[in-house]
């Protein structure tokens, strides 16, 4: 029977916040000075020191999600993270297309993944794409309430399971500013929110906005194509005439943004730290 079979869902968020604010209270208490986010995992897994056979779940959108080799070559950044840590660490990707911090709370997806994680596992979550759309009422979550998805189901509720969150910022986008010759933050205000409450909280967080946005002024506009889904006509059978979408990668976008994530992990001073492969940190 899974763990919330006997808990209603409004009881079971009631029971995990209650929870949650009093493992944060210790939490922050520990994190008082920088670099020590390692505490978290080690208070709330009973001191264990190691991610040997630990899961790294991933929450979000299109961007980070699998895709089946109906879409080839478009891929995201979860599906392949796995291969930048060791046999030891098992990545469970539940990010899928067109959801928000919200919807995806809505849906039942992050209680889902809930009822599976174990103390000592990681969850991963990278939103802002969809939460910005403000025309969509199924998707659009203002900034201060995307903040506070983040501070109470996916942080605090995820700790009270014994397991860490790791915040992701969105990944940016192919928006270029030609008069600058630098890439745009995408989501300027999502990832404002997420860092806010990363250190509020004291959680991890990937930047992941930052490194992708460096990593693309490294490579420039036209090369950029070719980390997204830039396709000509003809070239790959699922896209018979072609496609240019500034938004998705295709497989090489994928690796190298698995690739940031993964480096950024190796300097957060956590067990799974250790567990990253060392030609991510190249």
């Amino acid at each position: 029977m899974s763990r919330t079979a006997t808990v209603s869902s409004t009881s079971r968020r009631h029971l995990l916040l209650g929870a949650a604010g009093a493992l944060g209270a210790g939490v922050v208490g520990a994190l008082g000075v920088s670099g020590t986010a390692a505490a978290v995992t080690s208070s709330a897994t009973g001191g264990r020191d190691a991610a040997a056979n630990g899961t790294v779940y991933i929450a979000g959108d299109s961007t980070a999600q699998t895709y089946s080799s109906g879409y080839y070559p478009q891929a995201g950044w979860g599906q392949k993270l796995s291969s930048y840590f060791t046999s030891d660490i098992t990545v469970t990707n539940r990010a899928i297309g067109g959801r928000s911090s919200r919807s995806f709370i809505e849906q039942g997806r992050l209680a889902a993944i809930h009822d599976v994680i174990e103390p000592g596992d990681y969850l991963f979550v990278q939103f802002g794409h969809n939460d910005a759309t403000v025309g969509n009422a199924e998707r659009y979550t203002p900034p201060a309430d995307y903040k506070e998805y983040l501070r109470n189901d996916y942080i605090r509720a995820t700790r009270a399971l014994g397991a860490t969150p790791v915040v992701v910022t969105p990944v940016s986008r192919r928006s270029y500013n030609a008069s600058t010759g630098k890439f745009n933050v995408s989501f300027p205000a999502y990832v404002d929110a997420a860092k806010a409450v990363a250190q509020e909280e004291a959680a991890a967080l990937v930047d992941l906005s930052a490194a992708s946005r460096a990593y693309l002024d490294g490579v420039g506009v036209e090369a950029s194509k070719g980390i997204f889904l830039w396709l000509n006509a003809g070239q790959y059978p699922n896209f018979p005439d072609g496609v240019q979408d500034d938004t998705h990668f295709q497989e090489r976008g994928a690796v190298e943004m698995a690739r940031l994530v993964s480096r950024a992990v190796a300097g957060l001073g956590l067990p799974l730290s250790g567990e990253v492969v060392p030609t991510a940190t190249r």
